[in-house]
């Protein structure tokens, strides 16, 4: 039988992963998601939505491709050079989203307005979301033999703002074409304010409420270089995400002297942190061969995270961490008369390192061996994920078709440190995630209606579980019923739509 102290070393390894998953998860773009420029890190397939795919894309339906396809609706928005190629329109993408068995919903109504000079061009964009949280995980208890609820299983009715939160996102792009010679050069902005980001209320198993607060902010320059048939395409992005989640717990516990369980709320105040710096380089070229384009891409990115969470899955305090992200990926396209179809392929080596300082309980289990403030355990992890894409597109007259899929890879080895035990621990996990997508496109002399699907399998819902026999004589020893336990995972499936109305501007 494994003894407690080695059992707690096993619960702490895991949830020191997932807990930097799920923090790492929370550092969105605001920009085209497939836009491949803030890499994102993930170490369990959380089903968290499509967020933030707010604006439309013409490649939405063809898997999202982007190395050597134009979207001259989506690409502005992450890449601000690129605003030249648009057009003059007024848009509006309503975009909803649900997560299989009630597990989450999010709806999203974003009106953008893009304008193109002779020389200037811009865009701007204002987006209002509500997001639906679930029930929150729960926690199971194996041969109970008192009638006691369980976190998370019983309780007040949740409130409104509990069950629904508020998002509101804005951005804008600001570009100009650098006199007679091939090069534009942009400015793009994006903020968003926070009621709610999908999938934080699983992390907290057992909570009786989780107020949600915070902000995003991105900024990007970019630069340009256009020709026929050929392009260059430079960018600097910096993000920063900053959540605040005060969360509140009813603890349990046997009353002696009145021979009666009794409940104790507290709060507890987390905080959320990402900043990164990113940069990416692009190139795509139109071959010798009529209708073949090859594109090329290339990106980093540095990521510190100055807080992680101390979410209910862990239950440990989370102290820094930082990464290095690279991406390298090419793709063709073949357009032939009214049809075209793409490939791509990305790989994406990631470094990332967190850690835990020592406190005086780690420093008194050391022996010694420790000080405070030194760090007592240490996570590596080294990612391999793989992107695949790829997507069909046909037009007969004025009605467009397209049908892609979009699958990742993602793989990892963790090794992790306890200096406090001096053990070391190996772990390599791997799963992928796959995303057909569908797309019909109606042009009308007014205007252009366009509908998305986007179907993404392979994820899942976390949750923990813990295996406690409770007994009249066990709970006269005051047993706090902490929600911590093993990791589990239910399937998810996300289920994205969306409508948009295109009014160019003629």
């Amino acid at each position: 039988m494994a003894t407690p102290r080695s059992l707690r070393s096993t619960l702490r390894a895991l949830r020191t992963a997932v807990a930097f998953a799920a923090a790492l998860a929370a550092g969105p773009a605001l920009a085209s998601p497939a836009a491949g420029q803030l890499i994102p890190l993930r170490t369990v397939p959380v089903a968290s939505g499509d967020q933030f795919r707010l604006l439309p894309s013409q490649t939405m339906g063809m898997g999202s491709v982007s190395y050597a396809v134009d979207d001259t609706i989506g690409d502005p928005w992450s890449q601000p050079a690129k605003g030249g190629r648009a057009t003059t329109a007024f848009i509006g993408s309503p975009t909803f989203y649900l997560i299989s068995e009630q597990r989450g919903a999010g709806r999203s109504f974003p009106v953008a307005g893009m304008f193109v000079g002779s020389e200037w061009f811009g865009g701007a964009s204002l987006a209002l979301q509500q997001i639906e949280n679930t029930d929150g995980a729960q926690i199971f208890f194996t041969e109970p033999a008192i009638d006691i609820c369980c976190f998370g299983c019983c309780g007040p009715s949740r409130t409104l703002s509990e069950t629904f939160g508020r998002n509101l996102y804005v951005s804008a792009y600001l570009g100009r074409r650098v006199g007679e010679s091939p090069w534009s050069v942009g400015l793009g902005v994006s903020a968003a304010s926070l009621d709610a980001m999908d999938g934080v209320d699983l992390l907290y198993a057992g909570a009786d409420r989780i107020d949600q607060s915070g902000t995003i902010g991105d900024v990007r320059l970019g630069a340009v270089r256009d020709t026929d048939g050929d392009r260059v395409s430079l960018l600097f992005a910096h993000n920063r995400v900053s959540m605040e989640h005060d969360v509140t717990f009813t603890d349990w516990r046997w009353d002696d002297s009145l021979q009666v369980p009794i409940t104790e709320r507290r709060v507890e105040a987390n905080e959320d942190k990402t900043r990164t710096w990113a940069a990416q380089i692009g190139w795509d070229h139109d071959l010798e061969t009529e209708g073949w384009r090859v594109g090329v891409s290339g990106a980093v990115n540095r990521k510190t995270h100055p807080k992680i969470p101390n979410y209910s899955i862990q239950n440990i305090p989370r102290d820094p961490g930082e990464t290095w992200a690279y991406e390298l990926g090419v793709g063709f396209s073949l357009t032939e008369e009214e049809s075209t179809f793409a490939l791509e392929v990305a790989v994406q080596p990631i470094w990332s390192t967190t850690w835990q300082e020592a406190d005086t309980a780690d420093v008194t289990a050391s022996q010694g061996r420790l000080s405070e403030g030194d760090r007592s355990i240490e996570n590596d992890f080294f990612f391999t994920n793989v992107m695949m894409r790829s997507g069909l597109s046909h037009t007969f007259e004025n009605l467009t078709f397209q049908a892609g899929i979009e699958v990742r890879s993602y793989d990892y080895q963790l090794e992790q440190v306890n200096w406090v035990e001096q053990s070391v621990r190996d772990q390599d996990e791997s799963w992928i995630e796959w995303s057909p997508t569908f797309g019909a496109l109606l042009s009308l002399d007014a205007l252009d209606l366009r509908y998305g699907l986007r179907v993404t399998t392979g994820t899942g819902r976390p949750g923990t579980a813990t295996v406690f026999a409770a007994s009249p004589e066990s709970l006269a020893s005051d047993v706090l019923l902490a929600p911590e336990g093993p990791l589990t995972l239910q399937d998810a499936r996300v289920l994205t739509h969306q409508l948009s109305v295109t009014l160019p501007v003629r």
